[in-house]
């Protein structure tokens, strides 16, 4: 596992680096879009690292990807939760807090198209019960 955990987390050559609420963030343009690497620290909560950043009460991004690496949970407003573990493709509708799992960091691949995501993916504006990726 230390091998994979190194692959996951070794520094992505030419990717723009940036640390955000206490959350690694290495990303590559790629035509319109951009790939991701997302580090989510153990510990690490929206509510509590990136509410104070974003100024919302939830986070209002559309995440699609790849979760490579350790569990995270998911709540929406209206109390429906999704459990995410690797590996595990990630289709999370904005108006949600989350937060990591355990004692091991949320590794996440993601794609998307800045404020253009959720009409470029064909994604739900906002959390709905049909059109979610579930395990």
């Amino acid at each position: 596992m230390s091998d994979l955990a190194d692959v996951l987390t070794a520094p992505i050559p030419d990717a723009d680096c940036r640390e955000v609420g206490g959350v690694q963030l290495e990303i590559v343009r790629v035509g319109d879009g951009r790939v991701k690497r997302v580090i989510y620290p153990p510990g690490w909560r929206w509510s509590t690292h990136m509410k104070s950043v974003s100024g919302t009460d939830l986070c209002m991004h559309t995440h699609v990807g790849f979760l490579a690496r350790g569990q995270v949970h998911v709540e929406y407003a209206d109390g429906c939760v999704v459990e995410l573990a690797a590996p595990q493709v990630v289709a999370v509708a904005a108006g949600h807090d989350s937060w990591v799992v355990g004692d091991e960091p949320a590794v996440l691949i993601e794609f998307d198209f800045e404020r253009d995501t959720v009409t470029r993916l064909g994604m739900p504006g906002a959390h709905c019960h049909t059109g979610v990726i579930r395990s």
